[in-house]
């Protein structure tokens, strides 16, 4: 959450500020990646008990992503008739996707794919998102 709130408050692009939280978690698992895999397949699939524990924490992250979200729709750069709480959920989920195909060895992990994993996770959504003063932006 300190990251997200730190990414949110500098004055830079959406793609941006979900580059450095996709980077985060992408970083977090290329350098301790049995963390990330216990993570990612025993503590946030145990819904009944992360969950209830955490919920107020998951729910806080997915407002600040949604936030961020909103903002670049408000400002024309995203499209307004996809709910911003649907697209922070759609980030989150490419990114756990993401892990999953890692630590299940379904995906090549070699330097050049991390990278490239970042820029996949925000293609994916700001992509899906943009509009086209939004790409312009972007300069895609």
């Amino acid at each position: 959450l300190d990251l997200i709130r730190r990414v949110d408050g500098e004055p830079v692009p959406v793609r941006e500020k979900l580059e450095a939280i996709a980077s985060f978690i992408v970083d977090s698992y290329r350098h301790d990646p049995e963390l990330m895999k216990v993570i990612i397949v025993e503590v946030t699939r145990a819904a009944n008990s992360f969950g209830d524990t955490h919920i107020g924490t998951i729910r806080e992250a997915y407002e600040l992503i949604g936030g961020m979200i909103a903002d670049a729709q408000r400002d024309g750069l995203f499209k307004s008739e996809i709910d911003s709480r649907f697209a922070a959920m759609a980030f989150y989920g490419v990114i756990e996707q993401l892990l999953t195909g890692w630590i299940f060895g379904l995906l090549p992990q070699e330097p050049e794919d991390f990278q490239r994993a970042k820029w996949l996770v925000v293609e994916t959504v700001c992509g899906g998102l943009e509009t086209a003063r939004g790409a312009a932006a972007a300069g895609s």
